[in-house]
């Protein structure tokens, strides 16, 4: 897949493009990027997905700065070359961008620059100047333009329809399971290993402390997981508690992301580590004393054990 960044692309073959913030590259949008395949080989062309970074909230919206996102930029494009697409054009998002007609911008972009043939619309997609940029008015910029263009159904699960906003929904709430199942792959964190207070070192399960890389990266709810962690090739077993740690907690009781490594004893410290979120095991609670905490976390552990040892089986 070939990665273009900038205000100005070069003409296509053919081109069969998608537009999209596309958070998460989930089964709904692998449905997309089939449907691109599908019809550029059928019109001797090539894929194309466009999407936009910043995240237009970001740089219009009044919630910007508490925006969660499923996947970073990075992920995002590793997902999306997962699926075969020729081409993803990244587009500069901006104050002055955002002004523009949707419109103007599938003409001036997309008709006259990229030489768009074919356009796959999702399911209830909008973009644009006021999302404005919706299926009726794209029919109507085909006709004048003279591109084709289709909207596919919706991908469902059971009676949800799959889409960023379903998954993260399920990840606020905890149901990491059904997340991965919407997204078709676990859930996944990537940080650096910071100190931490060395609490669980004296109680016998020691942790590392975790700074998600991303500010805008959505944390799932408090709780106990049951985690793979990935540290460079390796892949371990964990169990990681995500809160204020009430039974040990000291000074402000900030939220911490925290991991067990099973069988793993190492200084850590500044290491790069990646989260993949299983099934959560429990809510965070307080506990009397000390000791009913560190039976827990032998439950925990075990329980831990058994779900991981059951997903490496599948």
């Amino acid at each position: 897949m070939k990665i273009h960044k900038g205000n100005t692309f070069a003409r296509l073959k053919n081109p069969v493009i998608s537009i999209g913030i596309f958070d998460g590259v989930h089964r709904g949008h692998a449905a997309v990027f089939e449907r691109l395949r599908q019809r550029a080989e059928k019109m001797d062309g090539e894929s194309a997905v466009v999407t936009f970074w910043p995240h237009p909230r970001q740089v219009i919206g009044d919630n910007g700065d508490n925006l969660r996102f499923l996947t970073t930029l990075e992920e995002k494009k590793a997902l999306i070359r997962r699926h075969g697409i020729d081409h993803l054009l990244i587009i500069p998002f901006t104050r002055e961008f955002s002004l523009l007609p949707a419109s103007d911008f599938i003409r001036r972009f997309l008709v006259d620059m990229v030489g768009l043939r074919h356009l796959v619309f999702g399911f209830d997609h909008h973009f644009g100047r006021g999302r404005e940029g919706n299926f009726g008015n794209m029919k109507d910029c085909a006709r004048r333009y003279g591109f084709t263009i289709e909207q596919l159904d919706p991908v469902m699960e059971g009676d949800t329809i799959i889409s960023a906003s379903a998954i993260r929904e399920a990840l606020l709430r905890g149901d990491v399971s059904l997340a991965s199942v919407l997204l078709s792959y676990p859930y996944s964190l990537r940080g650096k290993i910071t100190r931490g207070e060395q609490v669980g070192r004296v109680i016998g399960y020691p942790t590392a402390n975790i700074k998600v890389d991303h500010r805008h990266k959505l944390v799932p709810a408090d709780g106990v997981y049951a985690v793979e962690v990935l540290l460079g090739k390796k892949l371990l077993m964990g169990m990681m508690n995500i809160g204020v740690r009430p039974t040990v907690r000291t000074g402000k009781g900030d939220k911490t992301l925290e991991v067990h490594i099973i069988n793993l004893e190492a200084d850590l410290y500044r290491r790069n580590i990646r989260i993949r979120f299983i099934e959560r095991i429990r809510e965070e609670r307080k506990f009397g004393t000390i000791e009913l905490l560190r039976e827990q976390l032998e439950k925990d552990k075990n329980a831990a054990i058994r779900i991981l040892s059951g997903q490496q089986e599948k």
